[in-house]
């Protein structure tokens, strides 16, 4: 064989500035941080394969469907709030992030939350739902009915296999065993469950046996309880003439029907318990009155007793009461006679020496008439006095006004001459020839032509 010929064209070129050579750690690195920041947080719907629970708590699955697969990874941080632990098959829905591992080099996503499939299309109706209903006032507060006290019977919706009616019917005969309970059989999970659940509770409406009913099972996913989330059993539950306990699931569920009912329990049991007085602590709360209103009788009685010996001794004969009385009389008409006769004297007393300082301080009205009109005559000679003295004084001012006054001036043949800008003309070195200038007269003005200007001879 001979050497492959080396033609010109074939010949590598290299740039005159190559680029850096990336290592595959940067390489990884740069795609990774490339994925995460053009590819958000986005769900996706999978089924669970190869699932591994690390002993660190991460969790290590393949996410796949018919056609493709991609390697997941949920850390311990975010697993710890999952509700339920993923087997091989579920299918599920995941919340993650997508990246690259960058040590080898794997394409994969970080999940950060996890529910099961469909979970996310049924909260969302279960939203739709509850916004539409509580805008008709379906769980208006003012629609509430309050519990009776002491029940005579209860009410129970629920399936008679559930573990949650062995628990309520344990609580009532626990805390009400007197009360009677009624059992309105149904289904509470599976097709038409819904429909059954309003069947039971609208016969136990019709039949108006019990005071309360109490609508309840125990926990569950999402989709076990769905059937208490719809519609036709909010508004049989609204439409019950009695009032309803919802005790459906765990504190942690709500339902429709927790809303719509007059009364949530956080369990079933606490249902029971609310729609039932316990009677043994109402016992004991009564025979706690009954000895309070026996103490409060005796001291009541003890009190009166003594009220009435002490009355006995305050009461007198008649007789007795007419002596005294008339005692009181004879006293007070005394009394009345010097309460008239003390005040009388002293006023008038007390009125003579009124009149006796009157008469001292009584003034001369005569006297003091002839001052007055003695000060009127001496002070009208001394306004007209000083208005002479002002007239004469204001004619001197006048005439020297009137020596002063520029129109005097004027009327003797002088004139007053001024240039253009107005201001007085006092030499000839203020003039100008050709120039015009204003002369004011005793009677009108005129303007007059320089026509030569001559120098003082001072």
């Amino acid at each position: 064989m001979f050497p492959a010929r080396m033609y010109p064209e074939s010949r590598p070129v290299y740039p005159s500035n190559p680029p850096a050579v990336l290592t595959v750690s940067a390489l990884n690195q740069a795609v990774a941080q490339l994925l995460e920041r053009n590819l958000p947080l986005t769900w996706v719907s999978g089924e669970i394969s190869n699932f591994t629970r690390a002993s660190s708590g991460h969790w290590y699955f393949t996410l796949k469907d018919s056609a493709a697969q991609v390697r997941a990874v949920m850390f311990r941080g975010r697993a710890q709030y999952a509700d339920f632990q993923p087997r091989e098959g579920d299918k599920v829905e995941v919340r993650a992030l997508v990246t690259l591992y960058a040590p080898r080099g794997d394409y994969q996503i970080n999940v950060e939350a996890i529910r099961r499939a469909g979970v996310g299309n049924l909260y969302e109706a279960f939203l739709r739902l509850k916004a539409q209903l509580a805008q008709e006032g379906l769980f208006d507060a003012e629609r509430k009915r309050g519990l009776p006290l002491f029940p005579r019977c209860i009410g129970i919706v629920t399936s008679p296999q559930a573990a949650a009616l062995r628990d309520v019917l344990s609580t009532l005969q626990r805390r009400a065993p007197h009360v009677r309970v009624i059992l309105y059989p149904t289904a509470v999970q599976g097709e038409g469950a819904g429909g059954k659940i309003a069947q039971a509770i609208a016969t136990a409406a019709a039949r108006q046996e019990c005071d309360v009913l109490l609508v309840c099972r125990g926990g569950g996913s999402i989709e076990d309880l769905w059937a208490f989330n719809e519609e036709i059993v909010a508004r049989t539950i609204v439409n019950c003439p009695m009032p309803v306990i919802a005790g459906i699931g765990h504190e942690t569920d709500f339902t429709i029907a927790d809303f719509a009912a007059d009364l949530r329990a956080p369990t079933p049991t606490a249902a029971a318990e609310m729609a039932a007085t316990a009677r043994d602590d109402y016992q004991q709360q009564l025979q706690g009155l009954q000895h309070m209103l026996g103490r409060t009788l005796k001291r009541k009685l003890e009190h009166q007793s003594q009220s009435l010996d002490w009355l006995a001794r305050r009461l007198l004969s008649p007789k007795a009461a007419i002596a005294a009385k008339r005692l009181q009389l004879q006293h007070c008409a005394q009394s009345l006679r010097y309460a008239s006769y003390a005040p009388m004297h002293s006023a008038r007393s007390r009125l003579a020496q009124l009149q006796q300082r009157l008469q001292a301080r009584q003034p001369d009205l005569q006297g003091q008439r002839r001052h007055l009109a003695e000060a009127q005559r001496r002070l009208l000679a001394a306004t007209r006095q000083t208005l002479e003295q002002r007239r004469q004084q204001l004619g001197a001012w006048q005439a020297q006004l009137e020596l002063l006054n520029p129109q005097r001036t004027l009327e003797r043949g002088y004139a007053i001459l001024s240039d253009h800008k107005g201001q007085v003309i006092r030499s000839s070195q203020q003039l100008q020839p050709q120039s015009l200038i204003k002369v004011r007269l005793a009677q009108g003005s005129a303007e007059l032509g320089i026509s030569s200007v001559q120098a003082s001879l001072d």
